[in-house]
């Protein structure tokens, strides 16, 4: 059998289609450009926050703090619950690389004291904000939703109410406020937050000691002091400190509820316990 003879027309059509297959630079031909449209730039990441992992949180806590902040600890005679409650209980989540805690509870003949630790480690999803970014945006939400009050302006004559408070006044949204009274915190347990009218001598939170940010702790931080609505029962006092540090949020909430009607928990001595707590746990995390 003869092979079919390819003519020089045919030829030429052949090498033209291979040459536009495989054409260089050096012939005009494509060149792989994995960015078009901006040749020869890339768009640099944005940073990544300081910590890739958390602490182990029921370990973070240590037994001196939990003797201060839980005075009923060391009042339990059987060893084992005694050992139980300094141990506390781990939060359960989803995703331990990114959030975890732990709760304590403690009763004792005079209060029944909670406490709980929540650290959430933010990452960024979008490579143009950095983890740091995306976690203060996180934590000026938990800011707003604290709803805590605004100071008052400068060239009133009273100044700022609490320290610290002008440098997140325009991060704050108090909420529509009652006629006649201050911002309520918006708990949805019916605890109220600062000194709302109408409420009773001796349970209101002291001057000086309202909900405010603070601006000794970490990066960006706040605290609410919310007194529960009372009742046939004693008052429940719930503490909240929050503090940033780069791209982990702590959440500190400090609960106390007395065995006698009537009893008020002290305003200044739990916020000390809870700041003293909140300070401990900023110190770990920046060594």
């Amino acid at each position: 059998m003869q092979r079919k003879a390819y003519g020089p027309g045919v030829a030429a059509l052949l090498a033209a289609v291979l040459a536009g297959c495989t054409g260089s630079s050096d012939t005009g031909g494509a060149t792989d450009d994995s960015n078009p449209g901006q040749p020869g730039t890339a768009t640099a990441a944005a940073e990544p926050g300081r910590y890739a992992t958390l602490p182990e949180p029921c370990r973070a806590v240590g037994r001196s703090a939990l003797d201060a902040l839980l005075p009923g600890i060391k009042q339990l005679t059987d060893e084992t619950r005694r050992e139980a409650a300094y141990t506390g209980s781990p939060t359960l989540t989803f995703d331990t690389d990114r959030k975890v805690g732990c709760r304590w509870k403690v009763e004792s003949p005079t209060a029944t004291d909670h406490l709980s630790v929540d650290l959430e480690r933010v990452v960024s999803y979008d490579t143009s904000v950095s983890d740091d970014s995306q976690a203060e945006l996180l934590f000026a939400e938990q800011r707003t939703a604290a709803r805590l009050p605004v100071p008052a302006p400068t060239g009133t004559g009273t100044g700022s109410p609490f320290p610290g408070a002008s440098a997140a006044a325009a991060g704050a949204s108090p909420g529509p406020t009652p006629s006649g009274g201050a911002t309520p915190s918006g708990s949805a347990d019916g605890t109220q937050s600062g000194t709302p009218s109408g409420t009773p001598s001796g349970s209101a939170t002291p001057a000086g000691l309202q909900p405010r940010v603070l601006d000794d702790l970490g990066d960006e931080a706040f605290l609410d002091d919310a007194l529960g609505s009372g009742g046939s029962t004693a008052k429940r006092r719930t503490i909240t400190v929050a503090f940033r540090t780069s791209n982990v949020i702590v959440t500190i909430q400090y609960e106390e509820q007395p065995a006698t009607v009537g009893t008020v928990p002290d305003s200044e001595e739990m916020q000390d316990k809870a700041r003293k707590l909140a300070s401990q746990l900023a110190e770990s995390l920046a060594g």
